[in-house]
């Protein structure tokens, strides 16, 4: 299709105060980039920020020098300005020789997750809840230090939540969820860890709903890293993602005489919150909020209960393995 070398592209934000502060602040932050008409390639420098918004009113500066088959031109794109890092969570424990795991309560804010169709419990309360479980559960036992990505209602997006968990140092990092289908009646607790690879269709089903978690209101609030997979391939990831499948089966281990769980538990799927390349990180569905008994059971206080103590005993067993083989 035919170039437009009028178009300017501009990250579009959330409200018309923030459009105008931010670009007040990158005003002085340009990079120039060429764009051929002939072949309608657009080339930025390595580094640049992905663009995918388009501004108005910008007008693109025509080499006249050069014939018009080979004729070049110049945008002035600006660079947004860095995200302000907020305040980092509370960590609770004293000892800061003791591992920390982070407890990570899915959706939040704006991102209800899924809802009961039966009586309206919205996922992000349920996995509060349950993180705060075993939070306490975790303190009680002394052997961790423990943080929560949120301890209130708020929109973190995925990249923020294992951000801030590689922000404080975690050695282990927990995302609890609980599991929704349209029509029939699963059930059970399953857990997810990193895969580029899908472990079946249900899993596939999973990973593309909870990716698209920071898509709100048609505005995708965290671009795709395109050299996200070359990550995967590198040593380290390789020998986190293992970590994350030890500790996977611990859990399943634990859980399976407290809470209910499905017959195939540990599950593999391509998750972009379970992306920390440095950290072992899985995905606790503890349950199905859209089955009328799974939803009470792990929505109270008996079932929150039983899961925060599946989780500590597994976490205890986690650590002491990696304390005996130093």
């Amino acid at each position: 299709m035919p170039c437009n070398p009028k178009l300017l592209l501009w990250p579009e934000d959330r409200d018309a105060d923030r459009r105008t502060r931010d670009r007040s602040e990158s005003r002085s932050a340009f990079l120039p980039v060429a764009l051929s008409v002939g072949a309608c390639m657009l080339s930025a420098p390595v580094g640049a920020a992905p663009f995918d918004r388009v501004a108005r009113g910008e007008q693109a500066k025509v080499a006249q020098s050069d014939p018009p088959h080979a004729r070049r031109y110049t945008l002035a794109v600006p660079v947004p300005p860095a995200p302000r890092r907020g305040r980092l969570p509370r960590i609770y424990g004293e000892d800061a020789r003791r591992p920390l795991v982070v407890i990570d309560a899915g959706h939040g804010g704006v991102d209800p997750g899924a809802i009961s169709p039966v009586d309206g419990r919205r996922e992000k309360d349920v996995t509060l809840r349950i993180a705060q479980a075993i939070r306490d559960e975790l303190v009680r036992g002394g052997r961790v230090r423990v943080a929560l990505t949120r301890e209130d209602d708020r929109f973190l997006i995925l990249r923020e939540r294992y951000g801030i968990a590689r922000r404080l140092g975690g050695d282990l990092f927990i995302s609890i969820h609980c599991d929704s289908v349209g029509a029939g009646s699963a059930t059970g607790a399953s857990v997810y860890t990193l895969s580029e690879v899908a472990s079946d269709k249900e899993s596939a089903r999973l990973a593309a709903r909870e990716n698209k978690a920071d898509v709100i209101a048609g505005v995708n609030l965290a671009a795709t890293n395109a050299d996200i997979s070359s990550i995967l391939i590198d040593l380290t990831q390789r020998e986190t993602m293992n970590a994350s499948a030890g500790f996977a089966r611990l859990l399943g281990r634990e859980a399976r005489e407290l809470v209910p769980l499905k017959p195939n538990f540990h599950r593999m799927a391509s998750l972009m919150v379970l992306k920390a390349p440095d950290m072992p990180s899985v995905l606790f569905e503890t349950g199905y909020i859209s089955n009328p008994v799974d939803a009470a059971f792990i929505d109270s206080d008996d079932g929150r209960r039983r899961i925060a103590q599946s989780v500590e005993r597994a976490v205890e067993v986690h650590f002491a393995r990696r304390m005996a083989t130093r």
